[in-house]
């Protein structure tokens, strides 16, 4: 059955930025987003001397403290003793999570309310949305073929942040500091303040803690393993597991380079070896690793698991309590590291220099150029990258799972990423390369995609005196790996001491064709005979239709405001089978 997803927008009725669009059973408006000015003015801070003006929260953000909550008793500071018994009944399955919210309402005396995101137009099939808003601030959106289960799911998606808070300082997050990411509803966030290089996320969160402990002890731990390559951190990016239990890293990858071999038809050399596309090839593997302990058919490895399944679309998901958090030792490469006038001094710079520095950057021999540069249309049949900070934007919109892991899985963002660079006090470029480059366009996505805001913040770094001696080198692991890996990023091929090889030939167990084999593996246990059909990597890629129309639609959008044509690597690359 096709099941037709309606969201609905508002915006101003009278701002001549909205565009009125048709849907089944009504209209709705939908930003167009912002222009370059604009996305610099957002991002302007006063001159020296001049009266520091800041921006307030917007009305439903308020928190004003004579506000009544659901009770009808006057809000004042909010308590800190929270009865454990309460979050441990709900962890055992005793309580639901919709009566929990509202039992700790009365406990915290804030305001909660179980919001309706999506209208159905009263048409049989339709999906249901809802999200929590707690004291002004809404939650991530649930969905549901009825408005019950619509409404538990937002309810656990909204606990699934809270709890962790609660447990580790006993007090909600306060909606003046900003709310937490949101799927689907897309909005501008208020500037809390006026320095440069802090993001609206600022409230205590223990994540910025924990998560960079996780991953220095893992580094530390490989590095004392392997110390022959310890020269080959210094650009690392790592993928970190948030659960009850603790953060756990589960993928991690260095590397600063892409390779200088042309592209090869059989999907065994690597085109791409900096850090983040690493890493998160690296957590592609732990993904397909958990996706077969769920077919196994053996019920204690299928607990194992960190997904869950939809029963009525029979996709995959994390696990309600699992969260997935982005660390990088390094602005990424591209937009993210816009320089300071551009943003200071919006209207002192020419438009082609915005384009230039806000636009779509690619990579050729580790090197970055706009693709509006001379530089790069005279590249010739060198391999072409886009760049690390356009990849990041692109899966916070189509999930980092990638085109063939979306046949079994919803799409997978992370709630936040932390920059562990000592040196950088802007993160800035990052908002408007990750978020404000594709506003508006989540209306315009299939079932299930949409732009996820990650918490954005500074945190201490987890590398330290560590010299990349070894400049050409790339490391990877994740989680279940028996030994680290080190690929010629150059060469694009596992070098000859690396500790694993997986053969003579020195193919990376990164490179397409080790993940088409273990698609078709998966594919199998899951009984899943149509995915068997395909004949190449390219053919198993293109039969993900949902995938695929968003990433259309995600190119068309960047092109349409101006971000410069994404850069394709020809079929060839893609046309081998197994």
């Amino acid at each position: 059955m096709e099941v037709r997803f309606q969201r609905l927008y508002q915006s101003d009725p009278s701002s001549k930025n909205s565009v009125k669009m048709m849907g089944r059973g009504g209209s709705y408006r939908v930003s167009r987003g912002a222009s370059f000015a604009q996305i610099l003015k957002k991002n302007m801070v006063p001159a020296p001397g001049c009266s520091s003006f800041i921006p307030q929260p917007a009305p439903e953000f308020s928190t004003n403290t004579s506000t009544l909550d659901q009770t009808g008793n006057s809000k004042g500071s909010k308590p800190k003793n929270i009865p454990k018994e309460l979050i441990d009944r709900y962890k055992r399955g005793e309580t639901h999570a919709v009566s929990l919210l509202y039992q700790l309402s009365q406990v915290l005396q804030f305001q909660v309310e179980m919001k309706e995101t999506v209208t159905t137009g009263g048409i049989t099939g339709f999906y249901f949305a809802f999200c929590a808003v707690i004291d002004g601030v809404e939650y991530k959106t649930g969905m549901g073929i009825s408005k019950k289960e619509a409404r538990a799911k937002a309810a656990q998606l909204a606990l699934e942040e809270l709890l962790p808070i609660l447990e580790n300082d006993g007090v909600l997050p306060d909606a003046s500091v900003g709310p937490p990411p949101l799927p689907v509803k897309e909005r501008d966030y208020p500037v809390l303040e006026a320095h440069p290089g802090r993001t609206v996320y600022e409230r205590k969160n223990p994540i910025k803690d924990q998560v960079p402990g996780a991953i220095k002890e893992m580094f530390s731990k490989l590095m004392d393993n392997y110390p022959e390559f310890s020269g080959c951190g210094g650009t690392v990016a790592a993928f970190v597991a948030q659960s009850p239990a603790g953060c756990e890293v589960v993928a991690l990858g260095t590397g600063n380079f892409n390779t200088k071999e042309s592209l090869a038809p059989n999907g065994r050399v690597l085109h791409d070896s900096h850090a983040v596309v690493t890493a998160r090839r690296s957590l592609m593997r732990y993904l397909y690793r958990h996706l077969l302990l769920f077919f196994s058919k053996n019920r204690s490895l299928e607990e194992k698991s960190i997904f869950q399944q939809d029963q009525s679309t029979k996709l995959l998901s994390l696990k309600s309590h699992i969260t997935l958090h982005l660390y990088l030792n390094l602005l990424p490469k591209g937009a993210a590291q816009i320089p300071s006038h551009l943003r200071l001094n919006p209207l002192s710079i020419s438009a082609w220099e915005v384009n230039n520095q806000i636009g779509l950057h690619v990579t050729i021999d580790g090197k970055v150029f706009s693709v509006f540069s001379s530089t790069f249309e005279q590249s010739g049949s060198r391999v072409v990258s886009m760049s690390a900070s356009d990849k990041i934007t692109q899966w916070q919109v189509l999930g980092f799972q990638g085109a063939l892991l979306s046949h079994f899985i919803e799409p997978i963002y992370v709630s936040s990423i932390l920059i562990g660079n000592e040196s950088c006090s802007d993160t800035r470029g990052m908002e408007v390369a990750i978020s404000q480059r594709v506003d508006g366009i989540t209306s315009k996505l299939p079932m299930y995609y949409c732009v996820y805001r990650p918490h954005i913040s500074l945190v201490p770094s987890v590398v330290t005196d560590v010299h990349s001696i070894q400049k050409s080198f790339s490391l990877n692991w994740s989680q279940g790996d028996v030994s680290l890996e080190v690929v010629d990023s150059l060469e694009g091929k596992t070098v000859e001491e690396s500790p694993f090889k997986s053969g003579p030939a020195l193919a990376s167990r990164l490179c397409k064709a080790a993940m088409l084999s273990r698609f078709n593996l998966v594919a199998k246990e899951a009984q899943r005979e149509e995915l068997l059909t395909a004949v190449s990597y390219r053919e198993a890629k293109m039969m993900a239709k949902p995938y695929q129309e968003a990433k259309s639609v995600l190119k068309s959008y960047l092109a349409m405001r101006g971000y410069g044509q994404w850069v394709e690597k020809p079929p060839i690359s893609d046309h081998f089978t197994m």
